[in-house]
């Protein structure tokens, strides 16, 4: 297997968690923005990432490559058999897929435009080292006209509603370890892909570890769903 990806994509982070729980092991290849994204059309009629290549089967999109583990590797399962369980995971995948992901990647785009760590540090990794010194020094006045974009983005009502809904999950995984059922399911791995972007994990590796979005990785109310999300990935070997 070989999986095109970009490594801080939340999306390609769901991906390497399947394949975790799966045991499946992939050759990864970092997708370079402009002309690596012109061979991954030509593989598969497509710009975006995550991309998997099993075998003669080029399969994109993470919720399509889920789709195919389960049914290509069944064991250990992350869809229930049970017809309403399964339905609830998959409701909650696609909560996580859209609405979640949305709110967490222009929340961190926010945070980035005024942390020049996260700005170098989230560069494609073929970024040539002067180019991320320079992005990473540029001074936060000279982004001023991006920080009102991100603003116009996210406004206020959506990052009510962002904090609203982690406040949300911190409950309900506080009481319960996962998400549906009495195992982990694609709906703790979905969920648990997106707070990647939030609070980044260890396995982000330095400097990200640690870093996040202000106001959400050092909000007290949220470390139950941090301390959770570092849960599910030591069960499945991405801690």
């Amino acid at each position: 297997m070989e999986l095109h990806q970009f490594r801080h994509s939340a999306f390609c982070e769901k991906v390497r968690l399947l394949l975790a729980r799966k045991g499946l092991d992939a050759t990864i290849v970092e997708v370079t923005p402009g002309l690596g994204q012109l061979e991954l059309f030509r593989l598969s009629g497509q710009r975006q990432v995550p991309v998997l290549v099993d075998g003669g089967e080029v399969i994109a999109d993470s919720t399509a490559i889920a789709l195919h583990l389960e049914a290509t590797h069944p064991q250990p399962p992350l869809l229930p058999a049970d017809p309403l369980a399964r339905a609830r995971v998959l409701l909650l995948e696609d909560w996580a897929d859209t609405a979640l992901a949305r709110g967490a990647r222009l929340a961190l785009l926010q945070a980035a435009v005024g942390d020049p760590v996260l700005r170098a540090a989230l560069l494609p990794e073929a970024t040539p080292a002067p180019l991320r010194d320079l992005v990473g020094a540029l001074p936060g006045g000279l982004l001023g006209s991006a920080t009102e974009a991100m603003r116009d983005l996210l406004g206020p009502c959506e990052v009510r509603q962002l904090h609203r809904s982690l406040e949300q999950l911190a409950l309900l995984v506080a009481q319960r370890p996962y998400l549906e059922g009495d195992g982990l399911t694609l709906a703790d791995l979905a969920v648990a892909a997106q707070l990647y972007l939030l609070k980044f994990p260890v396995c982000a590796g330095a400097p990200l570890a640690g870093r996040g979005v202000e106001g959400i990785a050092d909000n007290p109310v949220l470390e139950p769903l941090f301390a959770w999300r570092d849960r599910v990935l030591a069960e499945v070997g991405r801690d």
